[in-house]
């Protein structure tokens, strides 16, 4: 695959950005077109590897190895260094319908579980991906098409990552599809919980323009069980998915909560994009305030990144663990996906801004204080870890604080069409779907809804493997 002696020639070179401080004046994606001869050096280190692992797409001991969507990667790779992205994109489509999405969002698995990085830097997968999508977009490689119809109505809740990709395999396999949507477009998290400056949303609705071109009907502001009757869909259609996402985010335990200017990060975000889209100031905004982020994933990322670019008068993020380390630790040996210390988009900008990196790790919110029921500060403290427990290893500092955005992650699915359905659920409050069926017939479920909290990338997988399953009924009728 690729130059037999590629990996040995070149190094390792990211794709290049906007610079920090410029680029944290707009919401435009910050990451740069990629020049060809960028591409051929980083698609020839593909190594030509034995056995690969990059898209081995499994689970050991609760860590991953390789592309859950089993993406032909090392044919991929080899098909962009010899100048055939037409068919490089191809191949992707094949096991990714949305490369255009993951090669901007995904953390790469793959990445994690290639040969080369077992002894230096792997290959840019990720990089390569999302050139050969966006070279599609421009060339027009890729042309909608409506597949014949197989006389099945299939209903999919939710046009999230898990929603838009198990319509896109039933609709292609022929089933006549209706997306229900409680927003007022589609893409989920991807519209409203990723900024645009990581993945613009014209590229998703875009893509989702194609699917409806094939056959794809999108309702929007249809909150199922809410304002949109669940026994319609139940009496109407063959077969419904559920993917709802898991949307109810973990609140903050501090005295002080309650105040005025605490916010969660998907509502924050999502005030964010919709003023980024009216072309508007946002609702909440971070202009001339000092912000505190609670969590240090990538979604507190994106809060610190967004309230940069709103103006923020200063910004901290706050994380309860410890940074990671630099180097692969011996817990995630080769080909398992290791989690180390890197500065994000958000953190370079706010350094940019601000003159320092915005993180405090081994840091958690002790209280929060208001006056005259609005956030003035709060009380964060240092804690060290002994075991699954931490204990604070200091006294409480103050901090000035004006906007407190909680970015702690979810807790799983909303419960309401839960309970209607009568779905079972895991121990976690996730709904329980052993091969995607919920156990009551004709109703699947998949992405976070079934999965638990994750990745874009397995969100895509589960509803892919979910529609799959929907076709076996329809293939059993």
């Amino acid at each position: 695959m690729g130059k037999i002696t590629g990996f040995m020639e070149f190094d390792r070179e990211n794709p290049p950005e906007r610079d920090p401080l410029s680029r944290a004046a707009d919401f435009n994606e910050y990451v740069l077109p990629v020049p060809d001869e960028l591409l051929c050096r980083q698609s020839a280190r593909c190594m030509d590897c034995g056995v690969p692992f990059c898209h081995a797409g499994f689970i050991t001991d609760g860590n991953s190895i390789g592309c859950p969507l089993r993406n032909l990667i090392p044919e991929v790779n080899d098909l962009v260094y010899r100048g055939n992205v037409k068919a490089a994109y191809a191949r992707l489509r094949v096991t990714n319908p949305f490369p255009e999405f993951t090669g901007r969002v995904c953390p790469a698995l793959c990445e994690g579980s290639c040969t080369l990085g077992e002894h230096g830097d792997p290959v840019t997968v990720k990089l390569i991906e999302k050139f050969a999508a966006d070279e599609a977009a421009k060339e027009g490689f890729y042309k909608s098409e409506r597949a014949p119809r197989i006389g099945k109505k299939a209903a999919v809740i939710g046009a999230g990552p898990s929603g838009l990709a198990a319509a896109e395999y039933l609709n292609r396999f022929g089933a006549d599809v209706t997306v229900f949507e409680k927003a007022d477009r589609p893409g989920g998290l991807l519209m409203y919980g990723i900024p645009n400056m990581k993945l613009d949303k014209k590229i998703v609705m875009s893509r989702a323009a194609e699917l409806k071109k094939e056959g794809v009907e999108f309702v929007f502001g249809a909150e199922v069980g809410v304002n949109y009757p669940l026994i319609d869909i139940v009496r109407g259609f063959d077969a419904v998915v559920v993917c709802i996402g898991a949307g109810r985010e973990r609140r903050i335990n501090a005295d002080g909560a309650d105040n005025d200017g605490v916010v969660t990060a998907m509502t924050y975000l999502t005030a964010s994009t919709r003023a980024v889209l009216a072309k508007k100031p946002s609702e909440i905004s971070a202009k001339g305030k000092r912000v505190i982020v609670v969590g240090g994933g990538d979604t507190g990322t994106d809060c610190v990144a967004t309230a940069v670019r709103q103006g923020a008068a200063g910004v901290v993020q706050l994380e309860i663990m410890p940074p990671p380390p630099d180097k692969r630790p011996d817990s995630t040996p080769w080909p398992l996906f290791p989690r180390l210390f890197k500065t994000d988009y958000g953190h370079k900008e706010a350094a940019a801004v601000f003159g320092a990196d915005p993180r405090r790790f081994l840091t958690t919110v002790k209280r929060i204080n208001g006056k005259n029921g609005r956030v003035v500060s709060a009380d964060v403290v240092k804690v060290r870890w002994e075991g699954r427990n931490f204990v604070e290893d200091a006294k409480p500092q103050t901090l000035p604080a004006d906007l407190i955005i909680t970015a702690m992650g979810f807790l799983g699915p909303q419960t309401e069409i839960i309970n209607e359905l009568g779905l079972k659920t895991d121990p976690r409050g996730n709904i329980a779907a052993d091969r995607f069926e919920t156990g009551v017939p004709g109703i699947f479920a998949a992405g976070d809804a079934r999965r638990g909290p994750s990745l874009v990338v397995w969100a895509i997988s589960e509803g892919i493997n979910a529609a799959k399953a929907c076709l076996r009924l329809f293939g059993d009728k």
